[in-house]
């Protein structure tokens, strides 16, 4: 029997990170238990009212957020609140498929289309590997705001 997986991103400030990994892979913030959400309605706001209703205390509001994909094929991805910093390179990273089926120049040049607009966001480059045909068809790293280490590939 096969598994869903949740990834949890440990960081300082949850809402921004889950706002720009959004942003990067198309997913959707959900909205609070129990809360219906018109078209157009924003989640953040929903779950700013929610939580208020529920009496969390300000300063334990962006301790989580998290965001699904809205067609339900990926999984769920957590941010919770930590207290400390990063402080090495990651042992697990995600690769986002930003060139599914395309090879050489017209792969690596749709992979910097998308670096481009991830910087736009806030993610830093931190080097491009060429391809190396047949072992690897080229790929962009970069770091999301809090550093943590990404592949467009």
């Amino acid at each position: 029997m096969s598994r869903h997986v949740q990834i949890t991103f440990d960081a300082h400030d949850p809402r921004a990170l889950s706002i720009f990994w959004r942003e990067v892979l198309g997913y959707v913030h959900p909205g609070p238990p129990g809360v219906e959400l018109s078209d157009g309605a924003d989640p953040l706001a929903a779950w700013d009212e929610f939580l208020t209703r529920i009496g969390v205390p300000a300063e334990e509001r962006d301790a989580r957020s998290a965001i699904e994909d809205p067609a339900g094929q990926g999984p769920r991805v957590f941010f919770q609140r930590v207290p400390e910093d990063k402080v090495a390179k990651n042992r697990v990273h995600l690769d986002v498929r930003a060139a599914p089926g395309l090879q050489g120049e017209q792969r690596m040049s749709a992979l910097e289309a998308e670096c481009e607009r991830l910087v736009a966001l806030g993610a830093t480059r931190l080097r491009r590997f060429e391809p190396e045909p047949p072992m690897s068809a080229g790929f962009i790293v970069l770091a999301d705001p809090e550093g943590n280490e990404f592949c467009l590939d």
